[in-house]
């Protein structure tokens, strides 16, 4: 058969898709766990058992030549074969054993994820469970995790989803803080405030703008994507914040700052590839998940 005479060594493959997705030898190491060497080597490789050059310098980064664009959707079903070969593994066997991986946020890696892990281990001590703290959607058919917990509906024909419950955002601040600004009574009350904001779409602005905050007239001195710094931000007394309010309402010096205000609502889905239903221990990681994020 024809697939027999196929000698490309899919680590080199590999090495050229991750590099032409993230645009930089750089990236594509960071992504993989490899470094930069090792994986400069095997897209060197490629392209001399290919003949052709794959990558053209682009400011300070790479892009594909030509010769690379007209590889790359090949390369794509090649790692797509790859995911569904090691999907398909993980459904082999049905003990419960061996690693599971599961992405959450890093807020919900740190602040949900302990107690419900903890006592799954207890339950089945042969399970190893990889936390992947990741506040971007991981890619579960590219196995970056087996289960991923997530704030969106999955889209993809090949993933599951069950909806969990919806939670609720509300704004946070420590009770020195409040007690600073003279513990305001309104939302007009609160000018001249620091503000702690989650990324760079002023998201978090507009958001207080529809609730009445005077926006314009309070304070947005700092800023990160990493909720858990945020959270520390928030408990210091240095700024408010939004935050889930199943871990906010249990922080001990730390209080909503108008506790009438409607919340911010947002779905927890919990997501895998639609062969979780195949491995036992997928199964067992699941329903834990979802019984203790529920």
């Amino acid at each position: 058969m024809e697939w027999r005479a196929v000698t490309f060594d899919w680590n080199r493959v590999r090495a050229f898709l991750v590099t032409a997705e993230e645009g930089s030898l750089s990236a594509a190491a960071r992504a993989l766990g490899l470094t930069q060497p090792t994986l400069g080597r095997q897209v060197e490789a490629l392209e001399v058992e290919l003949g052709v050059a794959l990558f053209e310098r682009h400011g300070r980064g790479l892009r594909p030549t030509a010769a690379g664009l007209d590889l790359l959707e090949h390369a794509r079903r090649m790692g797509d074969g790859a995911a569904e070969l090691a999907l398909a593994v993980a459904g082999l066997g049905d003990d419960i054993a061996g690693e599971v991986s599961v992405s959450a946020s890093d807020i919900y890696a740190a602040r949900l994820l302990p107690p419900i892990l903890g006592a799954l281990h207890a339950a089945h001590p042969e399970l190893r469970i990889e936390i992947v703290v990741d506040n971007q959607l991981s890619d579960l058919r590219r196995r970056e995790a087996d289960i991923a917990i997530r704030n969106v509906r999955p889209a993809e024909p090949d993933l599951i989803g069950r909806k969990l419950r919806d939670a609720n955002g509300r704004l946070y601040a420590a009770t020195t803080l409040l007690e600073r600004l003279g513990r305001p009574a309104d939302p007009q009350g609160f000018a001249g405030a620091p503000v702690l904001e989650i990324d760079r779409t002023n998201a978090l602005r507009g958001m207080m703008a529809g609730m009445g905050f005077p926006v314009e007239a309070m304070a947005f001195p700092y800023r990160t994507s990493n909720f858990v710094t945020a959270w520390e931000m928030v408990r210091a007394g240095h700024a408010i914040c939004v935050l889930d309010d199943r871990i906010g309402d249990a922080e001990p010096g730390v209080e909503r700052i108008l506790p009438d205000l409607d919340p911010v609502v947002f779905p927890v889905w919990l997501v895998a590839h639609r062969d979780v239903r195949r491995a036992r221990r997928l199964r067992v990681v699941w329903e834990a998940l979802a019984e203790g994020l529920r």
